[in-house]
């Protein structure tokens, strides 16, 4: 098990990131999670389009469930061709009652609690919780990473700003 070398910190205590650190430039390896149906769904599913992968530890906290209106409000805003895919370790359940009790109808929550495939490939699992730390990486249309941001302190927002800027800005 690698460990990801990124400092996060959780209320200002240090966390440890395991799994494999995504850097700018990387070939986006592919991963399987569970969607709320509780069928797998692959990064290839996605294949030819931009994606934004809004990571977060769970819909149950008040910056994670601003992070998915956030990233919800903006997908109504980009073109066909972005496609939003919100990952955590939440049950699918949760996240099935998250997205209807708030009406996040343009993001697509996907849980990766099962086999924590996209954590460990991506370097986003909090070792001390078993929860995704907060981050986001922007894949071009053929999974070259074009933006990445563990954000330093779980507690906060990511800057949204930038990574649809990085989306946008893709040929």
């Amino acid at each position: 098990m690698q460990r990801n070398n990124e400092k996060v910190t959780f209320q200002g205590n240090p966390v440890t990131l395991i799994g494999n650190e995504t850097k700018k430039g990387d070939d986006a390896p592919d991963f399987t999670v569970i969607n709320n149906e509780l069928k797998p769904v692959s990064l290839s599913d996605f294949s030819g389009k931009i994606k934004i992968l809004s990571v977060f530890p769970s819909v149950d906290t008040g910056v994670c469930s601003k992070q998915n209106h956030r990233f919800n409000e903006e997908a109504s805003k980009l073109s066909d061709d972005i496609v939003i895919l919100a990952i955590s370790n939440d049950l699918p359940f949760a996240l099935n009652r998250f997205c209807g009790a708030e009406g996040i109808d343009k993001v697509i929550t996907l849980s990766d609690h099962k086999d924590l495939d996209f954590s460990m490939k991506y370097g986003f699992l909090i070792e001390e919780m078993r929860l995704l730390a907060r981050g986001v990486v922007v894949l071009d249309k053929k999974n070259k990473v074009q933006h990445v941001e563990y954000v330093p302190e779980i507690g906060q927002e990511p800057d949204y700003d930038a990574a649809i800027k990085a989306a946008k800005n893709i040929d």
